[in-house]
């Protein structure tokens, strides 16, 4: 509740940047974190695709950046569920330069988005 009142006041508070045109990548370059070891590792994904970042399934619905800044801000579509369950555990945008506004909860995991890739 308290993240959709989050968005809904991003995109109020930014009209301007809203009508930015946007472009999709091709995939997007992802981060994981063992929060238990501290280990990390990057992962390349293609739109479409699902991969696996430690015990998580991550698909990748769609990954969008400002078409006039291709090392801009990257907008990627994610679902995210634990391996061998169909419970999804994250199903949403996240933004690679605000990744607390709509992250991943898990005690364990964290994956978040670096950025685009561009053609």
């Amino acid at each position: 509740m308290i993240r959709a009142a989050l968005v809904a006041l991003l995109v109020t508070a930014t009209g301007a940047a809203a009508q930015q045109k946007a472009e999709s990548g091709p995939g997007a370059m992802l981060r994981g974190l063992d929060k238990v070891n501290g280990q990390t590792v990057d992962i390349e994904v293609q739109n479409g695709q699902t991969v696996t970042v430690f015990g998580l399934d991550v698909a990748l619905g769609d990954c969008r950046y400002p078409a006039e800044n291709p090392t801009g801000d990257a907008f990627a579509y994610l679902t995210i569920w634990e391996q061998g369950k169909a419970q999804q555990l994250f199903d949403g945008w996240m933004i690679a330069t605000s990744p607390a506004l709509n992250a991943l909860d898990h005690a364990r995991y964290d994956v978040w988005v670096i950025r685009c890739m561009t053609p």
